[in-house]
């Protein structure tokens, strides 16, 4: 079976609707999704982190209320 594509750092982007400044900030304090750091440099992310991130934000906004 064949491994889902990973995400690329633009299309995780426009998905979680943030800007690039923001989300560096978010993985320079360790609460960005799982990101795979590619040879070339690039960042990809796997649907599986990114879901799993979600969750947990989901997760922890409960506890905001």
């Amino acid at each position: 079976m064949a491994r889902p594509p990973a995400l690329k750092l633009t299309e995780v982007l426009a998905e979680i609707r943030m800007s690039p400044s923001a989300f560096y900030r978010l993985r320079a304090r360790g609460l960005a999704p799982r990101m795979v750091k590619l040879p070339n440099g690039e960042l990809r992310c796997r649907r599986s982190d990114l879901d799993a991130w979600w969750e947990a934000c989901e997760r922890d906004s409960i506890n905001w209320a």
